[in-house]
């Protein structure tokens, strides 16, 4: 026979707060990594593009970090396009980072939302682990020197890329928002 016991209201207090320590202590280092090196990574596109530190380096990055359910990444999509068209002769690279979601998912998802930058699968990189993408949209921008320059969990809107990106040394047009 099964023997069920009630834990004290106590002890799911003490749980309570030490997932919440846990939590805020993700936070803080993820929010600590602007200004440390980049990890070392590879990706490649879905039109068969290669990306590595070493090829990037000398120009601004964007990871983009989204999924096809994501409703705020959505709206951002375009956002994050013209921002690539727009930097592209200063350097930018844009990778738009689809997280554990199959590759005919994401084609079919792309056959009706079509974006402009490179797309690159989580099969196809290690950038969501090294970047513990669990919550979407998330930028990070790496400058031309190969360091963190801001990291944005959720949407982060024009302002907000704008700031990363400026952060990284890449300036523009300031924004109506």
């Amino acid at each position: 026979m099964l023997e069920f016991r009630s834990v004290p209201d106590s002890s799911i207090a003490r749980y309570r707060w030490l997932i919440v320590i846990v939590l805020l202590s993700l936070y803080a280092v993820a929010a600590d990594e602007a200004g440390q090196p980049a990890p070392r990574f590879h990706a490649k596109t879905i039109a068969g593009e290669q990306f590595t530190n070493e090829s990037v380096k000398g120009k601004v990055v964007l990871f983009e970090f989204w999924t096809t359910w994501c409703k705020y990444c959505e709206r951002e999509a375009d956002l994050v396009d013209d921002i690539a068209k727009e930097f592209s002769d200063k350097g930018l690279i844009v990778l738009a980072v689809d997280v554990l979601e199959s590759d005919k998912l994401v084609r079919k998802y792309l056959a009706d939302h079509p974006r402009t930058v490179p797309i690159v699968l989580t099969k196809d990189t290690n950038l969501a682990a090294m970047y513990n993408a669990q919550v979407y949209p998330i930028d990070v921008v790496i400058d031309r020197d190969g360091n963190i320059a801001a990291e944005q969990r959720g949407a982060a809107a024009e302002r907000g890329l704008r700031n990363s990106l400026r952060r990284a040394g890449l300036e523009a047009k300031e924004s109506d928002e």
